[in-house]
């Protein structure tokens, strides 16, 4: 779900966290302290850093500002996760270096049209099948 061009990915969440973020993705390094978010990017220099709200809360306005006031982290990517949509939070959080927002929303889309889509392929697959079936 995150762009393809990212190679490494820092994780900023508990060990609960849905997996349709990062499905796909080989170098993905979860961080569940806080204390070892900046530590860890030092060690694995991400491409981006996806943060879950819910989980920081209002220590995530600190992270984004220490990431904001240093040049070293210039070229990373930040996503953020959301339960929901909050438009005054939201923009705050945009001005503080969000590139881009993830809610549950928008991943319940995804997985039902991915469902969708797999029942039309299915179906056409079993026609297809019986075509080639009755041709031989």
């Amino acid at each position: 779900m995150i762009n393809s061009r990212s190679k490494k990915v820092l994780l900023v969440s508990p060990k609960a966290f849905p997996a349709e973020l990062t499905a796909g993705y080989k170098s993905v390094r979860q961080v569940a302290a806080q204390t070892a978010i900046f530590p860890s990017i030092h060690e694995l220099k991400p491409d981006v850093i996806l943060f879950d709200y819910e989980y920081l809360g209002a220590e995530l306005e600190k992270v984004l500002r220490r990431l904001q006031s240093n040049n070293f982290y210039r070229n990373i990517k930040i996503c953020c996760y959301k339960n929901k949509e909050h438009t005054r939070v939201d923009g705050l959080l945009k001005v503080l270096g969000v590139n881009h927002f993830f809610y549950q929303e928008d991943l319940e889309k995804v997985t039902k049209s991915k469902a969708a889509l797999n029942a039309v392929n299915s179906v056409l697959d079993a026609s297809l099948v019986s075509w080639v079936a009755g041709v031989a």
